[in-house]
């Protein structure tokens, strides 16, 4: 069952619940299937890596995990947190915010 994702790729958001609180970040990439995103430096794995071909000594590198996406909150041009709504301009569905009322 999948909900209404109101973030996209590219938007800057802040971790408001987990380990990660408080921290910000760029939207990466957005799955609506699972309702999880990954955020740029949120939510840090280390990933085992046997050797193989491209990386014949192996090792351990770190990624971003995805996170949920009710833990997340958009940011706003000036830091601040916000809900997000929609409305029509011009005949154009756009997104706003609810807190400053501009256009995102």
């Amino acid at each position: 069952m999948t909900t209404k994702n109101k973030l996209k790729k590219g938007d800057n958001v802040r971790v408001i619940t987990g380990s990660n609180k408080g921290t910000e970040g760029t939207v990466v990439s957005v799955s609506r299937q699972t309702n999880k995103a990954i955020v740029e430096g949120v939510n840090l794995i280390k990933k085992h890596n046997k050797p193989n071909a491209q990386n014949p000594q192996g090792g351990i590198t770190e990624k971003e995990a995805p996170i949920h996406i009710s833990n997340l909150s958009l940011l706003t041009s000036d830091g601040k947190t916000t809900r997000v709504g929609y409305r029509e301009v011009d005949g154009v569905k756009v997104r706003f915010s609810k807190k400053t009322d501009e256009v995102i």
